[in-house]
């Protein structure tokens, strides 16, 4: 299930010559419970790319969103990106799950939060 997500945020950076990753804003990953080094996708709404790495928690309030190593063949400053976290639940635990939405400007700062509604089994 998607437990997560920070829609279309700005891409601020890509630092081809990192090890792999993506740096991102420690308040936007607190804002949408996403943890440091959990699995993201993340989706280029530009180029219609997905790819698959982890978070490095990058400086509180700076607004960055970086694509490190080979992640930043697939995305360039200014394209806009939705990260996405999921999570495993029974059916016990869906009942109450709701998750977290984040919608930011573009440059990166949060204009609402919310959970969505509760899933219906």
């Amino acid at each position: 299930m998607c437990k997560s997500k920070i829609h279309r945020a700005t891409v601020t950076e890509a630092e081809l010559h990192y090890e792999g990753s993506l740096t991102l804003d420690t308040a936007l990953m607190e804002a949408a419970d996403m943890l440091p080094y959990e699995r993201v996708q993340v989706v280029n709404v530009n180029n219609g790319q997905r790819l698959e790495t982890y978070l490095i928690p990058g400086k509180r309030n700076s607004g960055i969103v970086c694509l490190n190593g080979p992640a930043a063949r697939h995305g360039a400053v200014g394209d806009h990106v939705i990260i996405i976290t999921y999570g495993a639940f029974d059916e016990e635990e869906l009942k109450k799950f709701k998750p977290k939405i984040v919608f930011v400007d573009r440059k990166n700062k949060i204009i609402k939060d919310r959970k969505k509604q509760s899933i219906k089994l």
